[in-house]
């Protein structure tokens, strides 16, 4: 770490004193790629300290990041300037009112569906098996098994690059496949509102058991991943185009296109993130040539020297 950062640890652990602050922090051990250098500064505030610590850091202009679960994130090789703000356990309140749910932004959806099922409400099983969170869900319109969260979505509280504490509805975020406006006007997700069904709890939990058993046999789940590599394109599927130009198995470095599943890349033990931005590379060339089709992320890349 950078000596400029000390004033910055002295100064937080004054203000914040129940806050736990790591430096050189690898990221590795939060993204389920398990693939990402260090961070300057590593820190899991509670949804109260969000606001206060950001105003702190772009007083300072120091460089932070807000990530959830890390399970669609490749992290450079070469870490992540300044801080990482992790929307995670002390940020994963989940509050049921009726058919309504109330989620701070580190929830991860597989608790929410699960006490969802436990209430007898419906709507919100495609995503007990995504593995990211309520907020990282609600900055890329997460979905599976046919269902995205703009279907439960009702409001979204989130931190706006001005401090102002906004309630936007699905139709400000214009959510899309794997979208929503965040990504280009910023802002931070704090809590999210669901609302969903009056059902049967047990029909709802065998649902959500048939969701996991189908991902245990179509998933390779065995490996470290971020789940999908690439987005569908339109008219395709990203997992056929790549194993019908011969990739299944292709490997780079420690990086593998599944051999159980070929929309995912896997890190068959020590992949960095070169390996996988290069596999990546070769896929997307590879498919282009053959078939006329470029094949873009949907695993976010981020840290340094990745603009």
């Amino acid at each position: 770490m950078q000596n400029k950062y000390k004033d910055l640890i002295n100064q937080l652990q004054n203000d914040f004193s129940d806050l736990e602050i790591l430096s050189d922090e690898p990221m590795s051990k939060h993204t389920t790629f398990k693939i990402g250098g260090p961070a300057d500064i590593y820190v899991e505030p509670s949804i109260v300290q969000v606001v206060p610590l950001i105003k702190l850091l772009k007083k300072q202009a120091i460089p932070f990041m807000v990530i959830g679960n890390g399970s669609n994130l490749l992290v450079s090789d070469d870490g992540i300037e300044g801080v990482v703000i992790s929307l995670a356990k002390p940020a994963a309140d989940i509050q049921i009112d009726g058919t309504s749910i109330t989620a701070e932004a580190g929830a991860m959806l597989s608790s929410v569906a699960n006490q969802a099922a436990a209430s007898g409400l419906t709507g919100l099983e495609f995503a007990s098996g995504i593995p990211g969170s309520i907020g990282g869900a609600v900055y890329m319109n997460a979905g599976a098994y046919g269902g995205e969260i703009k279907d439960v979505l009702t409001s979204v509280t989130i931190l706006t690059p001005e401090f102002d504490l906004v309630e936007l509805t699905p139709e400000d975020l214009d959510l899309s496949y794997r979208h929503s406006s965040l990504m280009e006007k910023g802002g931070i997700v704090l809590s999210a509102k669901l609302e969903l069904q009056l059902g049967d709890s047990q029909a709802i939990k065998a649902q959500i058991e048939d969701i996991r058993q189908q991902r245990i046999n179509k998933q390779p789940l065995n490996f470290p991943s971020a789940g999908s590599t690439f987005k569908r394109p339109e008219g395709y599927f990203a997992g056929k185009l790549i194993d019908d130009a011969g990739l299944r198995g292709y490997t780079v470095g420690g990086a593998q296109v599944s051999n159980k599943h070929c929309g995912f890349v896997v890190n068959t033990g020590d992949a960095t993130c070169a390996d996988v931005l290069k596999l990546m590379s070769d896929v997307d060339d590879i498919v282009f040539d053959k078939f006329g089709v470029h094949l873009a992320p949907e695993v976010r890349i981020i840290g340094r020297n990745m603009d």
